[in-house]
């Protein structure tokens, strides 16, 4: 199988959908979800990433998403999510679903999307369901901002902001008063019941699908290309290792995102 089969298979191809994992922004430098920093390595992050740790102890957890947050603010789209970008330019029918929360799809470009899992820089009060955007986020908790986080050193994150959070300086929900969590989903939590829909009414009338650096363990939206397949879609794997789906694909590509995919779009632009 090489990209001149597949490229066959793309010109025919009307309904295009592309299902992203934390594998596509591993390249630009996030962590899939531990990290490398020593300083949370004690923590088990299904312990913090949830509602009850949220409640014994928002400043710790607001600590942890807070560094997440500055190394996502430092890092920057690589080829693998412009590609991606540019695939929603080339199929007249396209939709980007994505797991990841850290919004470098939406910076490389792509509009028509569903985060299946949230967005990191937005706000969501788990008291009285309060939803923030990330610009009214940003002014509500100015420490959560993307710009701001972008332009401390992560010293200063652990010295200064770690501080001003001891001291108190918490986002307190506009609706209710109580202290407002990350737009993200967390373990437990059931995902957004419109992104979800969306999903995968659109996986069940695709052509195409391409499943990218993506673990294809995490339900559920790891069923969306096994109902696609379901449905007569081709299915295109991009990732290094082999996943649970990978018996199912019509076409496997061992090679990262960013490697891949831009020479399956330049193959597209240029037949």
């Amino acid at each position: 199988m090489s990209v001149a089969d597949l490229l066959d298979v793309l010109k025919r191809g009307r309904k295009v959908a592309v299902l992203t994992g934390a594998g596509i922004s591993a390249e630009s430098g996030i962590p899939t979800f531990r990290g490398k920093d020593g300083l949370w390595n004690r923590f088990d992050p299904a312990q913090l990433a949830t509602y009850e740790a949220f409640l014994k102890d928002p400043k710790l957890v607001w600590k942890w998403y807070l560094w997440r947050m500055h190394l996502i603010a430092n890092a920057r789209p690589n080829p693998g999510h412009y590609a991606v970008a540019k695939m929603e330019e080339l199929f007249p029918d396209f939709l980007l679903i994505t797991q990841n929360v850290d919004g470098l799809h939406r910076e490389a470009g792509s509009r028509r999307l569903v985060e299946l899992h949230g967005n990191i820089f937005r706000g969501k009060c788990r008291f009285c369901g309060k939803e923030y955007s990330e610009e009214e986020f940003s002014q509500l908790w100015p420490l959560a901002g993307r710009d701001f986080l972008s332009s401390i050193s992560e010293e200063e994150l652990k010295g200064q902001v770690f501080d001003e959070i001891d001291r108190g300086n918490l986002p307190r929900c506009l609706n209710c008063g109580e202290i407002v969590g990350p737009g993200v989903v967390w373990f437990g939590e059931s995902l957004p019941e419109d992104a979800l829909s969306r999903a995968f009414s659109f996986a069940s009338s695709c052509d195409i699908l391409f499943s990218v650096g993506t673990s294809a363990v995490v339900q559920p939206a790891a069923s969306i290309p096994l109902y696609a397949k379901r449905s007569g879609a081709v299915i295109v794997e991009v990732n290094p290792e082999e996943t649970p789906l990978s018996p199912y694909c019509d076409f496997v590509f061992r090679g990262s995102a960013s490697q891949v995919l831009p020479q399956i779009v330049s193959s597209l632009e240029g037949s």
